[in-house]
């Protein structure tokens, strides 16, 4: 049974290394590799094999470091967005009931004001009515004398039939 199994190993590691061989010959043809390795810094990788094994290995070994630094700065600004979100939610809130507050004092005192206006407007116009119907003739005009004294005089029948005020 040892026998058997020695030959489908070989089989198998034959058909392994046809597989690498076609898939590090499609890499090497690959134009943005030929390009790249045309570049002094593919040319200088390429005399220095070292150099080139401890760059990938620090390229793949930093992927990890990088990729979850990226993730969580990813999710700091995400958490920062809806942070930002809520706080202006809650300041225009506030800013909201502050301005309806605001409005509604206005609103009154603009009631108020208008009231104490229609109050004064009423009183000085029933004093200056006042004023001057019970003013001596001294202080009025003599326009508002004749005014007032043919509105005080009765009404006499004229011959042609028309009432007036003598």
């Amino acid at each position: 049974m040892a026998k058997e199994d020695t030959p489908s190993i070989s089989k198998d590691l034959q058909e392994l290394q046809r597989k690498l061989s076609l898939l590090i010959e499609s890499v090497q043809n690959n134009s943005k590799v030929v390009a790249f390795m045309k570049s002094p810094v593919g040319q200088y990788l390429d005399c220095h094999p070292f150099a080139a094994l401890t760059l990938l290995v620090f390229v793949v070994m930093s992927a990890v470091p990088i990729g979850f630094f990226l993730f969580l700065v990813v999710l700091t600004s995400l958490a920062a967005f809806v942070g930002v979100m809520l706080l202006e939610g809650l300041v225009l809130s506030v800013g909201g009931v502050a301005l309806l507050c605001v409005l509604c004092v206005l609103g009154f005192v603009s009631l108020s004001v208008s009231g104490m206006i229609i109050v004064s407007y009423v009183a000085m116009s029933s004093l200056i009515n006042y004023w001057f119907s019970s003013s001596p003739a001294l202080y009025r005009s003599p326009r508002a004398d004749h005014f007032l004294s043919s509105r005080n005089r009765p009404l006499t029948q004229n011959p042609s039939g028309d009432a007036s005020r003598p």
